[in-house]
């Protein structure tokens, strides 16, 4: 059981890190395998909107023409048998590194020139996942006035997932330093041995 975490957070020790540290905690002490990556260390470009990833008809994933990160980022999401998408709330939505991940997913879209809209490649929805979300405001608050959790719900199904779990962490700035809680980290810890399952 392979498990890979993408990070969308600009701040490495805040409440996103130490949520997802006890997510895979939990589910590399039931014998999984874990990842974790940080898109700010890798180099990932804006997705052009040149379409030609949606090009090719098939289930696969289409060729992006980009030469960066981005390829082998969803070659190791796509060998995995989980996955952990994490952001921080910003501005009322994901981060901008986050943000252009979640551009760059367009290629598992088919969608030819001359077609009215994009359709979803029929990829095999085998993995698990679980979507981390902490924001400044109380969580049912920012559940409420944003668009968020679908957002990232919606990219994990994209990459495979049946069905993401949530776990949301509100009043998440009220300190430089914010601690995620024992109530968070009892959840995360939960999540992590449900994904290993």
């Amino acid at each position: 059981m392979k498990i890979t975490a993408i990070l969308g957070t600009y701040r490495k020790g805040g409440v996103i890190d130490a949520a997802v540290d006890e997510i895979l905690a939990a589910a590399r002490e039931a014998g999984a395998e874990t990842a974790k990556i940080y898109l700010i260390d890798r180099h990932i470009e804006f997705c052009t909107n040149c379409r030609t990833c949606t090009q090719q008809e098939g289930d696969r994933r289409g060729p992006c023409p980009i030469d960066d990160d981005m390829n082998g980022l969803l070659d190791e999401i796509e060998r995995s048998d989980a996955i952990v998408l994490a952001s921080p709330m910003n501005f009322w939505t994901v981060t901008a590194v986050m943000k252009r991940f979640i551009e760059r997913l367009v290629c598992y879209a088919y969608w030819p020139w001359g077609n009215m809209g994009p359709k979803v490649r029929n990829i095999p929805k085998t993995k698990r996942a679980v979507v981390v979300i902490s924001s400044a405001c109380p969580s049912l608050l920012a559940r409420l006035m944003t668009r968020m959790v679908g957002l990232m719900k919606g990219c994990a199904k994209l990459l495979g997932a049946k069905k993401a779990d949530l776990l949301f962490i509100g009043l998440a700035a009220g300190e430089p330093k914010a601690d995620i809680g024992s109530r968070a980290r009892k959840r995360a810890r939960r999540l992590g041995k449900k994904l290993a399952s």
